[in-house]
């Protein structure tokens, strides 16, 4: 499934590519530093972040109900697409920087 929206993808969106990696790594740094989330540099359009022992499943839940999707537990997975503007992206990174603050608070 992942290999064929990669491959629409180079069909018909090349050019909005570059700005699906620019805003993944807007994200990612948004997100650096953060107590309890451990963020990994974005190399692609995705975001790999390490939440903090036994607080995946929480915050995951807490980011569906605050309209952030992600998954994984031990490993979280943002994905950032051509339906995510940059602006949709600064205010997801808002989201999960509240909503992991509360879940470490």
């Amino acid at each position: 499934m992942l290999a064929a929206a990669a491959l629409h993808a180079l069909d018909h969106h090349v050019e909005r590519l570059a700005e699906d990696h620019a805003n993944a790594a807007r994200f990612a740094d948004a997100l650096a530093g953060l107590p309890g989330l451990a963020v990994e540099p974005a190399r692609t359009n995705m975001v790999f972040a390490v939440p903090a022992a036994g607080l995946g499943a929480r915050i995951v839940e807490r980011l569906r109900d605050r309209g952030v999707l992600c998954t994984g537990d031990a490993r979280l997975r943002f994905v950032l697409h051509l339906d995510v503007s940059r602006e949709d992206a600064e205010e997801a990174a808002r989201l999960v920087r509240e909503t992991v603050k509360e879940a470490t608070g």
